[in-house]
């Protein structure tokens, strides 16, 4: 016996598949997905207007500000920055609106690069020992003292910088390398909690049969657990390096002198050698672009990794 089922009109008008797709639609994920696309939108767009200034001819700037896109387009706001024009001579070809002032870029870049990696490669050793101290190691008050160190967390950064500037001041090092990293060089209370999390989640019996094999507490920190700790310590590396690259304030007030400047110190000194009165804008903005390419690196190269070293390390 075969059944006969009468067709609606509106299912002939409708196909099957975009039918079942339209029912499936929530209302409430429209709303989420338009709230992602404004974020995202609100994220990126300074971004790329950064990147627009920076392509813009410096006699442009303000000829066109509707335009999403850069007004003549140049290359010699970079060329400038870098070093690889006189801006003195644009100045006098009757090219407005750029700073006659000079930004020596190869050494603020290697300054920033010295700085960021003495202080990332401190903050992971000693953190990461700190952290296995109170994970692993049994000894008086050991909750209690994690707690109070824990409460350094609570105490804002810029609390600690008078009473570090004093300390810094009266040992010498203003205007000097140590000077701007010996605040952060040793470990932060974030840095310790982040990794004693992990040491936490490792399996013990690694641990243990290491030592029963004869190794002592240091090689099994050294060569047991410290290597499957690659995927925090590669996220904590990337964290502090991005921090201590983008820090602003204590570099400019210890790295006084030229030769330990950083780069996002010098970018503000860039903006004020203006003789016209009006900022450079699109040199600052190269400047920026250019500033901005280690940190975008290292998420394109290593973000990836960080995710899946992060989801899989301490449970193989």
């Amino acid at each position: 016996m075969i059944a006969v089922t009468k067709s609606r009109p509106e299912d002939a008008a409708v196909p099957q598949g975009i039918g079942a797709r339209l029912r499936q639609i929530n209302v409430g994920d429209v709303i989420l997905w338009i709230i992602l696309i404004v974020l995202i939108v609100v994220t990126v767009f300074p971004f790329l207007w950064v990147i627009r200034t920076a392509l813009t001819s410096p006699n442009a700037l303000f000829r066109d500000t509707t335009s999403l896109l850069p007004v003549d387009a140049t290359l010699s706001n970079f060329e400038r920055v870098l070093g690889l024009v006189n801006t003195t001579e644009m100045v006098g070809q009757g090219t407005t609106n750029i700073s006659a002032g000079t930004l020596n870029f190869g050494i603020y870049l290697r300054n920033s690069f010295i700085v960021s990696g003495l202080i990332t490669f401190g903050q992971t050793l000693f953190s990461s020992m700190a952290a296995y101290a109170f994970a692993r190691l049994r000894f008086p008050f050991r909750e209690k003292l994690f707690f109070i160190y824990l409460t350094g967390l609570m105490i804002p950064s810029i609390v600690l910088f008078i009473p570090n500037f004093v300390l810094v001041r009266q040992i010498g090092w203003i205007g000097t390398f140590q000077g701007i990293v010996a605040p952060a060089f040793l470990m932060t209370p974030f840095a310790v909690f982040f990794m004693r999390q992990f040491f936490l989640s490792l399996n013990k019996e690694l641990e243990e049969a290491a030592l029963m094999d004869g190794a002592t507490l240091v090689g099994v920190f050294w060569k047991v657990s410290l290597p499957l700790m690659r995927g925090p310590l590669l996220t904590l590396g990337l964290l502090t390096f991005i921090g201590s690259w983008n820090d602003y304030l204590w570099p400019l007030l210890v790295g006084r002198n030229e030769n330990v400047r950083v780069l996002t110190v010098a970018l503000s000194i860039f903006r004020e050698q203006t003789p016209q009165g009006a900022p450079d804008w699109t040199g600052l903005m190269a400047g920026t672009v250019v500033a901005i390419i280690p940190t975008v690196l290292l998420f394109i190269f290593f973000g990836r990794r960080v995710v899946d070293s992060i989801q899989f390390a301490g449970f193989k």
